[in-house]
């Protein structure tokens, strides 16, 4: 059995709150907690498993807080999530029968794609825009395809749900990260159900963390909620960033 030291421990626990505040605003949380998990010696399966344990915790954090601030229908939108849900189990259970290489070549591209989009595009701002996928459309598409994603690679996929309700659904900055987490929360579910029969998780560890991540959650869903796109956006930006260079790095 892994014996993880506390000095490990307490690193494991500030990467959770760090990753629960950013992802709750920008996404890229898993940016934050997987290589610190890897540090502390998990197997690459038992260290995605793990990260699906804590980060449920913050996804679902931040997903109830916009809910509570009125910013995202749950009853309107259980079937998108249930969708995001079931693909996200899909591309878990796939996981080692997919070759994932190639994706890992393009993905910095599409990453750092998104940076300069946030970054440049005029207008992104709280206010909603034209609608470019009806709802159903956009359920039926989007959602599954980034939700079999977030099962089946991971980091990345909140910026992608993001850029997705951004320009085809047509949500302003603030709406759009509100029903991002409540997707990703979903996948992330999905994914970790699947897991739990494959990956083994480090359940103890993950609960603790997903503590921990709580707390970040919740400061930064209610920051994110008071400044909208003038706070989403920069960070976004920087996560999105950092993720695609981490993947070069990787590569190199």
């Amino acid at each position: 059995m892994l014996e993880i030291s506390l000095d490990l421990i307490l690193l494991l626990l500030a990467a959770a709150f760090a990753a629960g505040f950013v992802d709750a605003i920008a996404g890229g949380g898993g940016l934050i907690t997987l290589p610190v998990l890897m540090l502390a010696g998990l197997s690459p399966a038992q260290a995605l498993a793990t990260n699906k344990v804590q980060g449920a915790f913050g996804a679902a954090t931040a997903a109830a807080s916009y809910a509570a601030s009125g910013l995202v229908d749950l009853r309107s939108q259980w079937r998108p999530a249930l969708l995001a849900g079931l693909a996200g189990a899909a591309g878990a259970v796939l996981i080692s029968n997919i070759p994932t290489e190639g994706l890992r070549i393009v993905l910095p591209v599409i990453l750092i794609g998104i940076a300069i989009f946030f970054a440049l595009k005029p207008g992104l701002n709280d206010l909603d825009r034209t609608q470019r996928l009806t709802p159903a459309l956009f359920a039926l598409t989007a959602v599954p395809l980034i939700g079999f994603y977030d099962g089946l690679v991971g980091p990345g996929a909140g910026s992608f749900y993001m850029i997705a309700f951004v320009t085809l659904a047509g949500y302003g900055v603030l709406k759009a990260t509100a029903h991002t987490k409540l997707l990703n929360f979903a996948s992330n579910i999905g994914g970790l159900a699947a897991f739990a029969l494959v990956g083994q998780p480090m359940w103890l560890l993950g609960l603790a963390m997903g503590a921990v991540q709580i707390l970040g959650a919740v400061l930064g869903s209610r920051l994110a909620a008071r400044t909208g796109a003038r706070l989403i956006k920069p960070l976004l930006v920087v996560t999105s960033t950092a993720l695609a260079l981490r993947l070069i790095w990787q590569m190199i």
